[in-house]
């Protein structure tokens, strides 16, 4: 073959090989774009609280730098506790806001006083979902109490990979595909709570 005829077949190789990378880059950044809506295949990841042990490989082995996994409060199950098991480490030293009386890593929860009632007070504590890292440990601490707080993916911060690697990591296997139209779980007690029915023993 002369050599005029293999650089024009290395030129159409080159060029065919161009195009067909093109392609898979653009069909790999909207297959990226696609799943990052959480609509790829009709699904998307959630964690079933009723099987959350609050491990702790939320925070640590999502993709994001910073956790997709936050912690959410049922205010219907709360028990508005002065002392609250999911906001003071078990050491605090008083029943006040102050860091170091704090269970949360990163101060994401609010302690808001709602009422008095026989000079105790009644709180409402909320999640600055910002600075929550997903971390569960004011669902462990919560569970000792009225467990209202849970674990939840946030869905406008998930990227819904397609192998989620912190439901690799889950040791009670809780992570599991929900469908994309009602992402949100909650515990078996709560839902039972909000729909007026006893819970199961």
């Amino acid at each position: 073959m002369a050599d005029s005829d293999r650089q024009s077949d290395r030129r159409k190789f080159l060029r065919e090989g161009a195009r067909v990378v093109g392609a898979l880059a653009l069909g790999g950044t909207a297959g990226w774009m696609g799943a990052s809506g959480g609509r790829r295949d009709g699904y998307v990841w959630q964690i079933d609280p009723d099987e959350c042990m609050a491990c702790g490989n939320c925070a640590t082995h999502c993709v994001l730098d910073v956790s997709a996994v936050k912690a959410m409060q049922c205010y219907a199950m709360c028990g508005m506790c002065d002392l609250c098991t999911g906001y003071f480490d078990l050491n605090h030293l008083r029943l006040d806001t102050a860091a170091e009386n704090q269970l949360c890593p990163t101060g994401a929860i609010l302690r808001e006083l709602v009422t008095e009632e026989g000079g105790v007070g009644r709180f409402e504590y909320h999640i600055d979902e910002p600075k929550c890292i997903g971390c569960g440990k004011c669902v462990k601490g919560c569970a000792m109490m009225n467990g209202s707080l849970y674990l939840q993916v946030r869905h406008d911060l998930c990227l819904d990979c397609n192998q989620c690697s912190i439901a690799i990591a889950c040791p009670t296997q809780a992570f599991r595909r929900v469908p994309a139209d009602d992402p949100y779980l909650l515990k078996s007690k709560a839902r039972a709570m909000l729909e007026g029915k006893a819970p199961d023993a």
